[in-house]
């Protein structure tokens, strides 16, 4: 008898927020496999768009099916195991995602701010790699393989021929990014990509039923991670075993925690409207020296505005 889908168990959160330690802490558990980011299935019912936003009017039931049919042959493909499966530009997609998968397990991660910030402005410089490339094709359906090679080409042009520093675009795409490159810094549009997601994301995670969507912050996962995998097995129904409290032991670093110093305190301090309403919801609080740098720049402006008048 051929097997049934089994309920996903699917982690939502942004790009370079610790979704990826947490798939691999829990891949390590015998009954599941993960499945790392296959972006173009979720795709599959707009390849064309220019945004990462997807609602549930956008999972038809062909796109519906052809995405279940995909974790289920993944499912099989890895001996009948639930397939943990998490890709950050889907904390744009949350209704569409819920639509497929209504009777999934789902985990939410956040991170503060300012580590994301610095993690995704080095992303930015990198060029994707051919094996990143060879991953993402895989779950591609090949009537849609056209929409991606433009991408893989621009890319390789504007860093390996062109030199330049940064990609034109890199990570989750909210609505009006495209618009937002050509006008504003990319520190700027890179504090967009937190704040915009996080807001969205709220909204959407506001309409599930309380207690179905287990909350997580990196910074609290690599301070205790096995603590936090206890709350994670516990909420997927799984028996925390000993093997991954050893790899939670072995693989968590809290050492990422503080890169973000490598920036200017001053361009920090000139974000801050971008996401503090978010780092506020959040519980993330501002650092001491950036919001020193806040009230330095605001001396500054009114010292010049008191000599304008």
């Amino acid at each position: 008898m051929a097997s049934e889908l089994k309920p996903p168990i699917i982690i939502l959160g942004n790009t370079r927020s610790g979704t990826t330690i947490v798939q691999k802490v829990l891949g390590v558990h015998p009954d599941v496999v993960a499945w790392y980011e296959p972006r173009t299935l979720w795709l599959v019912a707009d390849p064309r768009r220019k945004h990462d936003e997807f609602g549930e009017s956008d999972a038809t039931e062909p796109v519906r099916r052809h995405i279940r049919e995909q974790f289920l042959k993944y499912q099989r493909q890895h001996g009948d195991r639930i397939v943990v499966e998490k890709t950050p530009a889907n904390i744009l997609k949350i209704p569409y995602v819920r639509a497929i998968f209504p009777e999934a397990t789902y985990l939410f991660v956040v991170r503060d701010p300012f580590a994301f910030i610095s993690s995704v402005e080095l992303k930015w410089q990198r060029t994707l790699s051919t094996k990143g490339i060879r991953r993402r094709l895989q779950s591609t359906p090949v009537t849609q393989l056209h929409h991606y090679a433009g991408r893989f080409v621009r890319q390789y042009v504007d860093k390996r021929i062109l030199g330049r520093k940064y990609q034109a675009v890199w990570g989750p795409r909210y609505r009006g990014m495209d618009e937002d490159v050509r006008r504003h810094d990319l520190l700027t549009v890179i504090a967009r990509q937190w704040a915009v997601p996080s807001k969205k994301a709220e909204e959407d995670l506001a309409l599930f039923e309380p207690g179905r969507v287990l909350r997580l912050r990196y910074e609290d996962f690599v301070q205790n991670p096995v603590a936090d995998m206890e709350r994670i097995c516990a909420h997927c129904g799984l028996e925390l075993t000993g093997e991954m409290v050893r790899a939670a032991n072995e693989w968590v670093k809290s050492d990422r925690l503080e890169k973000w110093r490598r920036f200017d305190p001053r361009d920090l301090a000139r974000i801050l409207p971008e996401i503090e309403g978010e780092m506020r919801r959040h519980g993330y609080e501002i650092p001491p020296e950036v919001a020193q740098a806040r009230r330095a720049i605001s001396s500054v402006s009114n010292t010049i505005a008191e000599q304008v008048r």
